[in-house]
């Protein structure tokens, strides 16, 4: 017989798990009849949260403490568990070692593949820089999924080759991610774009789209809002993603500056 095992976590999010076992707070004054609980932490300000929710949990069950928040690598990817259904997973681990991003460290930089299950929303750390075997094998379980698919884990431009455009073309999916976080990585995201353009996805479609990492140090609001503009001139979407700290502290006016460049309506507007 399987275990049953409660998932808590800090904070709701849009991949939060939606089942009976998925929780979020303290658990009520009646007993829940499971094995363990998994208290799972994804930012490292949520860490203060996730300790005292795992303190509570301790007189339900036994409790295990961790997630990305903790630096602990994940194993094989089991769909439903710590994300909703419909989110994968199919490879750790990225080769890069951007200053911002905790994977190269929690992960490691050598790619690591996973078994292919089924989803049809992609959260690969960096999907492109896997083997052509894997990559095959990911676009053809996408293509026996009932829903449009999304790229929302990001693909690296500078990674990008025609045969991968000619995977996404004939997919056709609901929306793609690239990123532009610093100037280096302008040109391969110009040079994406006109790829993924020629290929038949369209701006109009705003299916195309781009992270822009913003509020970092020594990051100014003149320079962010040039990178979100030349996105918009290669006819990328952008998606502003405010910088934190650890403690998750964010100024107040990069707050409002984010938000305007946080839906593609409003950069319509």
């Amino acid at each position: 017989m399987s275990e049953k095992i409660a998932r808590v976590f800090p904070r709701r999010t849009k991949a939060s798990p939606d089942d009976e076992l998925a929780f979020f707070d303290e658990p009520g004054l009646f007993p829940i009849d499971v094995d363990e609980v998994h208290v799972s932490v994804a930012f490292t300000y949520d860490i203060p949260r996730a300790e005292r929710l795992a303190a509570a949990w301790e007189r339900i069950a036994p409790v295990s403490l961790g997630g990305p928040a903790y630096n602990n690598p994940g194993g094989d990817f089991v769909p439903g568990m710590y994300l909703k259904n419909g989110y994968v997973i199919t490879s750790r681990g990225c080769p890069n070692d951007c200053w911002f991003c905790s994977v190269p460290k929690r992960e490691g930089r050598e790619i690591r593949e996973l078994p292919v299950t089924d989803g049809w929303n992609v959260l690969d750390d960096n999907l492109l820089a896997c083997s052509e075997n894997h990559i095959r094998s990911v676009f053809s379980m996408l293509k026996n999924q009932k829903h449009r698919v999304e790229f929302t884990g990001g693909l690296e431009a500078a990674r990008l080759n025609d045969w991968h455009v000619n995977l996404l073309a004939d997919l056709k999916p609901k929306q793609l991610f690239f990123a532009y976080d610093t100037p280096d990585d302008y040109e391969p995201l110009q040079a994406a774009a006109k790829k993924i353009f020629d290929a038949g996805f369209t701006v109009a479609s705003k299916s195309v789209r781009a992270y822009c990492l913003v509020g970092y140090p020594a990051d100014t609001m003149e320079k962010a809002d040039k990178r979100l503009r030349d996105c918009v001139s290669l006819g990328i979407t952008p998606m502003a993603m405010l910088w934190r700290n650890e403690k998750g502290d964010r100024d107040y006016e990069w707050r409002k500056f984010a938000r305007a460049w946080a839906r593609p309506a409003m950069i319509k507007v």
